[in-house]
């Protein structure tokens, strides 16, 4: 299953803004492999599921996450509270991607490990060209264990 490995995991209920974001990110080549959540719990049970495959070694973990705060369910900040808790997922990068503009979920959100909060432009040009630098950033430059080097310690694999 390796070869349908997930490098992104978009975790949006706005069907407009899900649209957007992949239209912007494949027209900028990034991201050929997206799975798409609408709602925080349906994002811990995907990523529940591909800890299991990992265990067995029949998967590696999305290389990035899109994460939206406002989702019906189990908020962003909760899922992100539980992705960083968690020794297999906390390594993954998790972007905030949302339309927030509270000082408190900026704070929150750096305070339970986000790795970059960005909040989305109304304008698609901006959102586009905003895309294309963090796609660039977090999946080309930036360096992270690879998901099978994390769950080469299978007691932390649940």
């Amino acid at each position: 299953m390796t070869d349908a490995a997930i490098e992104i995991l978009l975790v949006e209920d706005n069907a407009q803004d899900v649209e957007l974001t992949l239209h912007a990110l494949r027209s900028e080549n990034l991201g050929n492999k997206i799975q798409v959540v609408r709602d925080g719990e349906e994002a811990l049970e995907f990523l529940a599921r591909e800890k299991q495959q990992l265990a067995a070694g029949t998967c590696i973990l999305p290389k990035l996450i899109l994460l939206d705060l406002k989702l019906p369910k189990i908020d962003g900040l909760e899922v992100l509270r539980q992705i960083k808790i968690d020794p297999i997922t906390q390594v993954i990068p998790v972007v905030i991607l949302t339309s927030s503009k509270e000082d408190e979920d900026l704070v929150r959100s750096y305070r339970l490990g986000v790795n970059s909060y960005l909040q989305k432009p109304v304008d698609f040009g901006q959102f586009r060209k905003m895309v294309n630098q963090m796609g660039f950033y977090w999946l080309l430059l930036n360096q992270t264990p690879s998901g099978s080097a994390v769950g080469t310690d299978k007691s932390q694999v649940e």
